[in-house]
């Protein structure tokens, strides 16, 4: 399964005079002369004429989800959602397992933030070829753990052929900040520093010509190490403000980031949970980051002169999966209430969060499944344009005929 990518220039993305929220929108020249085909050598001949099926699946960050709230555990469902989809759209928080990942050609790699906007209608994804990464490390992590991001920065460009081209250090310490919110119980934090950090992305776009950055911020040692979450249990505690991080970047220069966290080696588990595990094999948590930012789709701010085929949009989605009692986020929200096409909603009963944003509550309509084995079947008999209830043990009942008065008041039947 390919997506191919036909005559796709790629624009500067500059930052000299402030152009760059400019040069994104999507009537300069350059993203005008482009068009998506996908094709799947294993379909009969016949599929060439259907478009190809675009499914996105979230799993919200530090909420604690039970499939997807560790360190990259909900990997594998994307694996194999990614074999019976055209297209596969996600976020980081799935993708990523610290030294760990899992390269997928239909599977695009997009932040959170992004994937709100997009899903609201107000974004759009433009397909490349490859990335130019910047790096950026905080003035507050220490020399020895510095060389150790350092070192797999290179390693990650020898032995994978990643496009990182520049790496810069924030002129002030960042200093954050993670708590758990005690009322919501999701993971959370702040930045006391924001402004270095933009100053040094910045930089990059302006010196290097970057398109994607990558972020490492020094967490406090003290507050992370925990046993509940090691064991497969609770919440991360670094997720909530790893997504304000990338957020902050993502808003301010509509390019794609992902964050890695930079903390010192926990004690050794000998009771440690495999959902936890792949933050245990090396001493950064960055190239499952700089491996997934390498080929993420870039965005588009959508303008009135937009045309839908140069890119993808969020009429082209066809479903969304996700946690049962996790449908309250912008994302999921403007994807249910898409008057031009609806996609199909499948909320997984078996991945529980500490969150209680049910389709019942928020008055979502969704197909209820009790985990992914289950969600995979309703969109492979979506995509065949299979009724899914159909597939179930005495789920279709008698259709009913209904009539209409018509403008002379005579009733007219409903069906012919």
């Amino acid at each position: 399964m390919t997506l191919q990518y036909l005559s796709r220039p790629v624009p500067s993305t500059s930052t000299a005079g402030h152009s760059l929220p400019l040069l994104r929108q999507s009537h300069h020249p350059s993203f005008r002369k482009t068009r998506i085909s996908c094709s799947n050598s294993l379909h009969l001949p016949n599929n060439k004429f259907k478009r190809a099926y675009t499914s996105v699946m979230i799993v919200p960050t530090g909420v604690g989800a039970a499939i997807g709230g560790y360190a990259g555990d909900a990997l594998p469902v994307a694996r194999a959602l990614s074999t019976v989809v055209d297209c596969l759209i996600t976020h980081p928080n799935v993708l990523n397992a610290a030294m760990l990942y899992w390269p997928m050609s239909n599977v695009l790699y997009v932040e959170g933030y992004a994937l709100d906007r997009f899903a609201e209608g107000l974004w759009a994804l433009q397909l490349i070829h490859q990335n130019r990464i910047g790096l950026i490390l905080d003035a507050g992590i220490e020399e020895d753990l510095r060389l150790h991001h350092l070192q797999v920065v290179d390693a990650t460009r020898a032995s994978l052929g990643l496009p990182i081209v520049e790496c810069t250090v924030t002129d002030t310490p960042l200093k954050v900040e993670i708590w758990i919110d005690p009322e919501s119980g999701q993971s959370t934090g702040r930045i006391q520093h924001p402004d270095s950090l933009l100053r040094a992305v910045d930089t990059l776009l302006t010196r290097s010509r970057v398109n994607a950055i990558a972020v490492v911020a020094r967490f406090p040692d003290d507050d992370i190490v925990d046993d509940e979450y090691r064991q497969g249990k609770g919440v991360d505690i670094l997720a909530g403000l790893e997504a304000i991080i990338s957020h902050l970047v993502v808003k301010k220069f509509c390019i794609p980031c992902a964050h890695a966290p930079a903390v010192s080696p926990g004690p050794l588990s000998i009771s440690l949970c495999p959902k936890s595990a792949a933050e245990e094999i090396g001493y950064t948590f960055l190239p499952c980051v700089l491996a997934g930012l390498s080929t993420a789709p870039q965005y588009l701010v959508k303008t009135s002169e937009f045309s839908e085929r140069d890119c993808i949009v969020s009429s082209d989605v066809d479903s969304v999966i996700l946690p049962v009692n996790a449908c309250g986020g912008d994302g999921a929200r403007a994807f249910a209430n898409n008057q031009r096409i609806k996609p199909l909603i499948i909320a997984v009963e078996e991945n529980e969060t500490v969150l209680n944003d049910t389709p019942d509550k928020l008055g979502i309509q969704v197909v209820k499944v009790s985990n992914y084995w289950e969600a995979i079947g309703v969109i492979a008999a979506h995509k065949a344009g299979v009724d899914p209830i159909s597939l179930r043990r005495n789920r279709i009942k008698n259709i009913h005929c209904t009539s209409f008065e018509s403008s002379n008041g005579y009733a007219v039947s409903g069906v012919r």
